[in-house]
C-alpha cells in the first residue's frame, strides 16, 4: 500500500509543493513547527533513511540543501534545521524546519497557517529554488 508521501507525490493527495526533480520531492509540513517547514522526499518509496541506496542517500541530502538554502531566503530565521526521524510516516523524509530557538525543534510547538500562507510561503521557497 502506497504511503501518504507517495501519494503526495501522485498528485492523489493534494500539498504546498515547493521543489521537485527526477528523484526527489519536497511539499510543507501541514502540522508545521514554523512557518516554512518543509518535507524532501524520495520518490522512490523506502522506509529507513539507512535502507536508501548510497546515491539516493546523497541526492536526498543534496536536493534537501538546496531546498534549505530557498528556505533560509525566504523565511527569517537564525538557521534552517534538518531533522530525520521517520517513525510518522513509512517514507524516508527529511524535515527543514526555520528555527529561531532550541525549541522549535521539539515537535511540541506547532504553528498554524491559513491555506493563503501556505500557498504563498510555498510559492516564494519555490521561486528561490528555481
Amino acid at each position: 500500500m502506497a504511503s501518504i508521501f507517495t501519494k503526495i507525490i501522485n498528485g492523489e493527495i493534494p500539498c504546498y509543493k515547493v521543489a521537485e526533480d527526477n528523484d526527489f520531492f519536497a511539499f510543507l509540513d501541514i502540522n508545521p513547527n514554523a512557518k516554512g517547514h518543509t518535507l524532501c522526499v524520495p520518490k522512490k518509496e523506502v522506509d529507513k533513511i539507512l535502507d536508501l541506496d548510497e546515491e539516493t542517500y546523497l541526492g536526498l541530502m543534496s536536493f534537501s540543501r538546496k531546498v534549505g538554502k530557498a528556505i533560509e531566503e525566504v523565511v527569517p530565521c537564525n538557521r534552517v534545521g534538518i531533522s530525520v526521524i521517520g517513525l510518522e510516516v513509512p517514507h524516508v523524509h527529511v524535515h527543514l524546519i526555520p528555527l529561531n530557538s532550541m525549541s522549535d525543534a521539539f515537535f511540541k510547538k506547532k504553528e498554524s497557517l491559513s491555506a493563503k500562507e501556505f500557498k504563498e510561503i510555498s510559492e516564494a521557497i519555490a521561486a528561490k529554488f528555481k
